[in-house]
C-alpha cells in the first residue's frame, strides 16, 4: 500500500473544500505500477486526429459531435486496464465498474480547454489517473467566473461527481510550465486515464 501523501496537501484540501463533488488521492498507485501503465500504453495504437494523441477503450467518443452511440461500442476493455477499473469500483471511488476508458497524452505546451464532460453521454462520477509530468489543472465556475487551480501529481487519483462534474468546467492551459504553490514547474510527457461509464443513446 502507497502512502498517500501529497507534495501540496493544503492547496488540495481546499480546493477540495471549495469544489464540493471534487475528491483528489495522491500517490493511488505505486512508481512501479505506473512504469508497468505507461509501457502497456505506449504498445496500443494512437490516434492522432486531435491536437494530442489519444486511445480509446471499450467505447468510442466523438469529441466532435459531442456523442457515443451503439455503434462506437469497441468491446471488452482489456485486461491492464480492466484491474484499474475493478480497483477503483472496489475501492469505493465509483458506483460501479467502468466500461469506457480514455487516455490522453499531452507533451509540454498542449492542453485541453476548460469543458464539461459530456453530459447525455457519460454517468455522473468520473475518475482519472495521471502519469508522468506533473500539471496543473484548472477549475472554472460558468456562473461566477470564479477559477480554482490544482496540482494533479503523477500518480494521483482525480474523482469528479456532482458539482464537480455538472457545474465546474475543467482545463489544462496550453503551456510549458505551471505556476502553483509559489514554484514554477516545468512540464512534461503527461499521460492520463479517464474511467467512465457510457450513457448508450
Amino acid at each position: 500500500m502507497s502512502v498517500q501523501t501529497s507534495l501540496f496537501p493544503t492547496d488540495s484540501t481546499a480546493v477540495q473544500k471549495r469544489i464540493d463533488g471534487l475528491s483528489y488521492i495522491p500517490n493511488f498507485i505505486t512508481p512501479a505500477e505506473e512504469a508497468t501503465l505507461l509501457n502497456s500504453i505506449d504498445q496500443q495504437s494512437w490516434l492522432t486526429d486531435l491536437k494530442r494523441r489519444v486511445q480509446h477503450y471499450g467505447w468510442k467518443y466523438d469529441y466532435t459531435a459531442r456523442r457515443v452511440d451503439e455503434s462506437m461500442r469497441l468491446g471488452a476493455l482489456p485486461d491492464w486496464l480492466m484491474d484499474y477499473c475493478q480497483r477503483l469500483y472496489a475501492d469505493g471511488h465509483l458506483p460501479k465498474i467502468p466500461d469506457q476508458v480514455i487516455i490522453n497524452e499531452y507533451q509540454p505546451g498542449q492542453g485541453i480547454v476548460p469543458h464539461v464532460d459530456c453530459v447525455p453521454c457519460f454517468e455522473e462520477t468520473i475518475a482519472s489517473i495521471s502519469l508522468g509530468s506533473p500539471c496543473v489543472m484548472e477549475f472554472t465556475h460558468p456562473a461566477t467566473s470564479e477559477k480554482v487551480a490544482h496540482m494533479l501529481e503523477p500518480r494521483s487519483l482525480l474523482i469528479f461527481s456532482g458539482e464537480a462534474r455538472y457545474q465546474w468546467k475543467h482545463g489544462i492551459a496550453a503551456r510549458k510550465t505551471d505556476k502553483y504553490a509559489g514554484q514554477v514547474i516545468q512540464r512534461g510527457r503527461r499521460v492520463s486515464l479517464t474511467f467512465r461509464n457510457i450513457i448508450a443513446g
